[in-house]
């Protein structure tokens, strides 16, 4: 299935993606889990450039969650590296996409190495006006929501707001995402039903999609089935079909 042989008349704005499944479609390959995760990241490049060819404003992906950091050490460490691997070895290519690069997460307390090779990314493409990839990086949504809550809180102690101003609105601009907007499509790959504590907030109204497709194997095909799926589906927001035809 290729974009040029299916136009999609409904794309949705923002599309966000739980990239699982690498390590158990390693094993299904006898292979070391680093393998799957190796195959994931070839993925992740075909995802983000179908999306951009096909006119998708922002792409977010779940790269490295907060709770990723128990597993294995060799593994982290080779998760980092492909990283950094990935970001260098791509940057010439999200130039010329005119792709903009975008992180969310718990930026500071990433590797030194890791946080140089990202803002070398996100420095070079900041200008570029397609698609705006988003690499959710040590990123946890409970961590996201409790550093809101603080910095409200530090507000309306130093009367920079009022308790009666807190809102949906002004609860969302203390988010990561305040300049993004909220995913209209959420897909998790590798037959899990799980959120796993991201974007709990935002995926509010999202439309969720999950498949039995192991991550390395979603590619062009998979992605264009989902967003298929997606363009079927009547979006109401807590009204009624009638109320939305009228």
């Amino acid at each position: 299935m290729s974009i040029v042989e299916n136009k999609i008349i409904n794309l949705p704005e923002h599309v966000a993606v739980i990239m699982d499944g690498n390590g158990r479609w390693a094993k299904l390959q006898n292979k070391e889990r680093f393998f799957g995760h190796q195959h994931g990241a070839e993925s992740a490049r075909v995802i983000s450039e179908t999306a951009s060819k096909l006119g998708i404003k922002y792409l977010t992906l779940y790269a490295f969650s907060k709770e990723n950091w128990n597993r294995p050490k060799d593994e982290v460490f080779g998760l980092m590296n492909l990283l950094i691997q990935g970001v260098n070895d791509n940057l010439d290519t999200i130039n010329k996409l005119n792709i903009k690069l975008t992180t969310i997460g718990d930026y500071e307390n990433l590797p030194e190495n890791v946080r140089d090779a990202v803002d070398k990314s996100v420095k070079s493409t900041k200008n570029n006006s397609g698609l705006n990839l988003i690499i959710a990086l040590n990123y946890g949504s409970r961590w996201e929501m409790i550093n809101a809550v603080k910095n409200i809180a530090l507000d309306v102690k130093n009367n920079k707001i009022k308790v009666e101003d807190i809102e949906d609105e002004l609860f969302a601009n203390y988010l990561l995402t305040k300049d993004i907007p909220d995913p209209d499509l959420l897909i998790r790959t590798s037959g899990e039903f799980r959120i796993s504590n991201f974007l709990l907030w935002q995926l509010s109204y999202s439309e969720l999609y999950f498949t039995s497709c192991y991550w390395p194997e979603f590619r062009e095909e998979q992605f264009m089935a989902a967003l298929l799926d997606y363009s079927n589906r009547e979006r109401r927001f807590g009204k009624t079909s009638k109320q939305l035809k009228n």
